[in-house]
């Protein structure tokens, strides 16, 4: 008999509310290698995914860019709706319309236009030209930097000297075949454009640097993929009667799953919108949520959601535990959840406090299927936004959906707040150190959670839940003490480094 430590089960109804950094996991037996861990999982009851990373729909961290690299890197984004339905298809279209692991700001202008300043270049080599100036119209020709900067007269309009015959691939072309294109011709840039679209759309811009870049990033795994061979991308919506039209929309582009997206789940409002997906579109997989107590998650798996998205007030730059008294710590919240959704066969998404690789491990092995990451990913080359400095450190900004900022564009129905008088916030805005690219630091990150894995003696997510099932796989509370001197203490500086 097992006497060390305790099993899950008798952890979690003591009436405390745990963090992922209250518990600790004793070590397991290990007779397998790291390399043998398969960190294979579903989003949804229909969606696989090669490893158990979600994108947050925040709107400094999923858009296209966030959403190709992703999905190429074998998980998936979410894309956020706090813009107009336009503008939400329009990152849809993009994102399923790329078969490599990036996504370029592209710069549009009119034949009738002129370029003034190099600074309209932003970091492109080129500008395209299009019949109206923006990405929809048709692709007339592209204006390189160089030979602008070579112009005698830079108030010219572009008409007079654009490249009317630009070198264009289709966007369904893979990285071997479009570097070997490039390489071929001797070509610093090509632009992608989606043969699909009548006009031949630009929708991505691959230079000689990029390819250089990617070739020196770790080797990507199995890139998710849905049947028409596409990336997988998700989408959120809300539950007002105009989200109804917005998700219209948004399926015609392709989507692979929506998320109803609301920081308390359990409400008429979310119901009656899981119905109507559920009968609008029975083949898409609707995933409801936040919800973090076994009456929440009971109330929507009723409805027929296909996934769970658990987690309130648990995000690093959401106060809705603060200022509403509301909410429950992840690692409780998870654990509860996934225990009754694992009864129906639904995945769970751990959502919010993911600061580390340690964090996703705990998530996944106290039932969840896939993390959700705002923060973690935020910062990165991917998200959304330009770079500052603040202090001396190269930043971007992030911001909670419940920040007073974001609500302004229309987050605030997400809190049930749209319709009120006074607009009450339950985030911040801040700002997150630059991260690199998410095409190094997640197989890294994917790296260490295996590792953490082959620690608890579980090959697998599966094993894990199973492990933790039976029982077998046993925690301990840490005391503020113990907390302290698991992670980094007594130095007098040190610079932390995973990779």
């Amino acid at each position: 008999m097992n006497n060390d430590g305790f099993p899950a089960e008798r952890l979690f109804n003591q009436g405390y509310s745990y963090t992922y950094d209250d518990v600790i996991f004793l070590p397991g037996y290990i007779d397998f290698p790291v390399d043998d861990v398969n960190l294979s999982t579903k989003l949804s009851r229909n969606i696989p995914l090669s490893i158990p990373c979600v994108a947050s729909p925040m709107d400094t961290v999923t858009e296209t860019s966030m959403a190709v690299s992703m999905a190429a890197l074998g998980g998936i984004g979410i894309v956020h709706y706090n813009n107009t339905i336009s503008q939400q298809a329009s990152i849809i279209r993009a994102a399923k319309s790329h078969k490599i692991p990036f996504s370029a700001d592209l710069i549009f202008a009119s034949p009738s236009d002129s370029i003034h300043s190099a600074d309209e270049f932003a970091n492109s080599p080129c500008i395209f030209v299009t019949e109206s100036g923006n990405k929809q119209s048709k692709l007339l020709g592209h204006v390189s930097k160089f030979d602008w900067e070579n112009l005698s007269n830079k108030e010219a309009r572009i008409s007079t000297y654009m490249n009317a015959s630009p070198v264009t691939l289709p966007s369904s072309y893979n990285f071997n075949d479009v570097a070997g294109y490039m390489a071929s011709k001797k070509l610093d840039f090509v632009a992608l454009v989606n043969e699909e679209e009548e006009n031949g759309e630009a929708v991505n811009l691959v230079t000689s640097a990029d390819m250089e870049r990617i070739k020196g990033l770790p080797k990507l795994g199995l890139p998710s993929l849905g049947e028409d061979g596409k990336f997988l991308v998700g989408a959120a919506v809300g539950t007002r009667d105009s989200d109804k039209e917005r998700l219209e929309h948004l399926v015609k582009e392709g989507i692979n799953a929506v998320v109803i997206d609301s920081s308390q789940g359990n409400s008429l409002y979310q119901i009656n919108m899981i119905k109507h997906v559920k009968h609008t579109y029975p083949h898409l997989d609707v995933i409801g949520g936040n919800v973090v107590t076994n009456y929440q998650a009971e109330n929507l798996i009723k409805q027929g959601v296909d996934g769970l998205r658990v987690g309130m007030g648990s995000g690093s730059i959401c106060t809705t535990q603060e200022v509403c008294a509301v909410g429950r710590g992840q690692a409780t919240a998870v654990y509860k959840v996934s225990s009754i959704a694992e009864q129906h066969g639904i995945p769970v998404i751990a959502d919010g406090g993911i600061s580390n690789s340690g964090h996703i491990v705990k998530a996944l092995s106290l039932g969840a299927s896939t993390v959700m990451m705002g923060s973690f990913l935020a910062g990165s080359n991917e998200a959304p936004g330009t770079y500052e400095y603040k202090n001396g450190l190269r930043v971007k900004k992030y911001r909670g959906m419940g920040s007073l900022e974001a609500m302004t564009k229309g987050s605030d129905a997400r809190y049930l707040g749209d319709t009120a008088k006074l607009k009450i916030a339950q985030g911040v805005v801040g700002s997150v150190a630059d991260k690199g690219s998410i095409l190094k630091f997640i197989p890294y990150t994917m790296q260490a959670v295996k590792q953490g894995f082959q620690d608890l003696g579980a090959s697998s997510l599966q094993s894990a839940h199973h492990l933790l099932k039976s029982g077998k796989l046993r925690l301990e509370v840490r005391t503020g003490a113990a907390q302290v001197e698991g992670g980094v203490h007594g130095l007098v500086g040190y610079e932390k480094r995973y990779f």
